[in-house]
């Protein structure tokens, strides 16, 4: 069973946003708000922003935003109900089961949590292994020649599977569980042909414990300890409903607070190689544990820091086949650098070979960024052959191309040009030309799935689509913000809130913005039910996108400072001074924006028209529809002081 909804909302009630967030960082009054450095991101000036008022965060620098629940699953990398009960725990709230779940809600949530129940009882099960004659003599016997120290073998769950059919699966049915848990959990195999006989899957083999983010077991990997050449070196649990090896990073509950700490995350191949890594004073390190790197793991490790390095074994042809591993992170917007130990040499032998200080040495005097790194990699190559040079440019640009980041971009072009001696500006028209090319391969995609699922062509060519959008989304998000942040406050003089005159200016409009449309169809829902939507009311929404919305469009950037009026006599003008008038300019802005679009529309529509020899009626129709809507800008226009007349 899940937390009841009045245990969620006792937490909710009872938490105290500046109490939950200064638990992990120190808080500094500036204004109506509290102030600190950001903890998901590396910074010098806080811009992270907490308001005590609305009990929401917000930084200005990274985005993330949220409410004490939502900042604890941060800054924890937990679920929803793991926040719900660390809170509770914190506030001595008694934790209610809930009733009201339906049968197949129940049958899911009891299955996962006997899931857990049955990994960690294998986890216990292999830790103990060690410990028998058999563990000591060919587990225990493995970890300690290849250093592994007890505190370390703790720290990991290091276990030793026993060298039987069916050690794990006779513990397990005899502690109670079910085979079919068992079979769920990955932990025994039915045998092909007969289902009827099962076994363990893991036998023989010293196991490594796959731990998600808040510590849970949820799988295993199996290392053979003899050479038989009929056997996989490794062994690993399969996809189940805990464990999905794309969401995963073997080694990041170990890792995580020294990766915020250290705001950089080595990444490794093996679970040998985070073991070692760990042993030589270096703990923020994660591997991918074999697998291709996957866009859900790099998205875990950016959740905790921004700067990763790779290690890479002392193998040249190994390494140019992962080069599209550095792509990846470089997509996700990483920053990224390299280390490449000597040959023959992975992160575990290397350690162990050279001790720790000098490994440490070693990471930060050989750490190169991925350009030099890319460029060294292949330089005795192009030395030799002109052609391959020209060849390795463009591998080199298309990777800065991955780089959302214009500024960082561009740095690292003027750093590739001096690198590979070729002039700055052939890199950047090189570069424009990547960027151009990737823009349209992804406006052609967007194109293709538009005319599948509509049947329609957008007719308005890329660059005005994309500035025309823009610009209606800033004035659509202008209005809902007003909506949300005043729209239960009356108006000056009139016997009006702000929200009335909004919505009833904007009843025939139909917002593009998606979340912006959502936003406002909500909150005329509410409002005909007699109540008027508080930020409370958004911030509780259980839609993920309009919370995070909604929590931006209410957490002002600057606050004027009270030295500006008691020091100086300074007075400045708010938009709440003269709510009717800020309401009705953005309006006429909106509407502004939408009678451009409109007017966009026609102009395509009337070349369109022209283009394929329609009568001329047709066109002349068309043209008296774009005169009209100029009409309708002009006195916008006029309304909002653009033109005198």
């Amino acid at each position: 069973m899940g937390i009841s909804k009045l245990t969620t909302e006792k937490v909710k009630e009872r938490v105290d946003i500046v109490e939950v967030v200064g638990d992990y960082v120190p808080l500094k009054k500036k204004g109506q708000n509290m102030w600190a450095c950001c903890p998901f991101h590396n910074e010098k000036s806080p811009s992270f922003s907490i308001s005590p008022a609305k009990q929401i965060y917000k930084c200005f620098g990274c985005g993330k935003a949220g409410d004490p629940i939502q900042f604890v699953m941060d800054i924890e990398g937990i679920g929803f109900m793991e926040a719900i009960r660390q809170l509770a725990g914190k506030y001595g709230i008694e934790i209610e089961e809930d009733q009201d779940r339906t049968p197949e809600q129940d049958q899911a949530q009891n299955e996962r949590e006997s899931l857990y129940i049955a990994l960690g009882f294998a986890r216990d099960f292999f830790v103990k292994n060690l410990h028998t004659e058999e563990g000591k003599s060919i587990g225990l016997s493995y970890f300690k020649e290849r250093g592994f120290t007890p505190a370390i073998i703790e720290k990991f769950d290091l276990g030793y599977a026993l060298d039987g059919w069916d050690h794990l699966l006779k513990a397990a049915k005899s502690a109670g569980f079910q085979e079919e848990i068992l079979l769920k959990a990955g932990l025994i195999l039915q045998k092909e042909g007969d289902t009827s006989r099962v076994y363990d899957r893991f036998r023989g083999r010293v196991t490594f414990t796959i731990h998600n983010i808040g510590g849970k077991p949820i799988g295993f990997g199996a290392r053979i300890l003899t050479k038989d050449k009929n056997q996989p070196k490794y062994i690993n649990s399969p996809e189940t409903a805990v464990y999905h090896k794309s969401d995963v990073l073997y080694g990041l509950f170990q890792a995580k607070k020294a990766i915020r700490e250290k705001d950089n995350c080595y990444l490794v191949e093996g679970y040998t190689d985070v073991v070692s890594l760990h042993l030589s004073g270096i703990e923020n390190v994660v591997a991918s544990s074999g697998t291709s790197l996957t866009e859900g793991q790099i998205k875990l490790i950016k959740r905790f820091t921004d700067q990763v390095t790779v290690l890479y074994d002392g193998d040249p042809s190994g390494i140019k086949a992962s080069l599209r591993g550095i792509d990846l992170l470089l997509e996700g917007g990483l920053n990224v650098k390299a280390v490449v130990f000597p040959d023959g040499e992975d992160p575990d032998s290397f350690s162990r070979k050279v001790g720790t200080q000098a490994f440490q040495d070693y990471l930060n005097k050989n750490a190169k960024d991925f350009i030099g790194f890319k460029i060294g990699l292949f330089k005795e190559e192009f030395e030799k052959n002109p052609i391959r040079k020209a060849e390795v440019i463009r591998e080199v640009i298309q990777s800065i191309g991955k780089i959302p980041d214009p500024i960082i971009r561009s740095v690292y072009a003027k750093e590739a040009g001096t690198l590979l001696e070729v002039e700055e500006g052939i890199i950047h028209t090189e570069l424009n030309k990547s960027l151009i090319k990737t823009q349209k391969d992804q406006y052609n995609k967007q194109q293709e799935y538009f005319e599948k699922e509509t049947g329609f062509e957008e007719f308005l060519p890329t660059e005005e689509k994309i500035s025309f959008s823009d610009i209606l989304k800033v004035q659509e998000r202008e209005m809902i913000r007003l909506l949300v942040n005043y729209g239960g406050e009356m108006l000056d003089q009139e016997d009006l809130q702000l929200s009335d005159y909004l919505l009833a200016e904007t009843e025939d409009l139909k917002f593009e913005t998606p979340v912006y449309e959502k936003i406002l169809l909500t909150y005329r829902q509410i409002l005909r039910r007699g109540e008027v939507p508080t930020v409370e009311f958004f911030i509780r929404q259980k839609d993920e996108e309009m919370r995070q919305e909604i929590i931006d469009l209410i957490t002002p950037r600057h606050e004027v400072s009270t030295h500006w009026h008691e020091k100086f006599q300074i007075f400045i003008n708010t938009e709440t001074d003269n709510l009717s008038l800020t309401g009705f300019k953005s309006i006429l802005r909106l509407k502004r924006r939408v009678v451009q679009k409109m007017m966009e529309e026609a102009k395509q529509k009337i070349k369109s028209a022209e283009s394929e020899n329609e009568v001329d009626s047709k066109i002349e129709e068309l043209q008296m529809i774009y005169f009209e809507l100029k009409k309708v800008q002009l006195e916008i226009d006029k309304e909002l002081g653009i033109v005198i007349g």
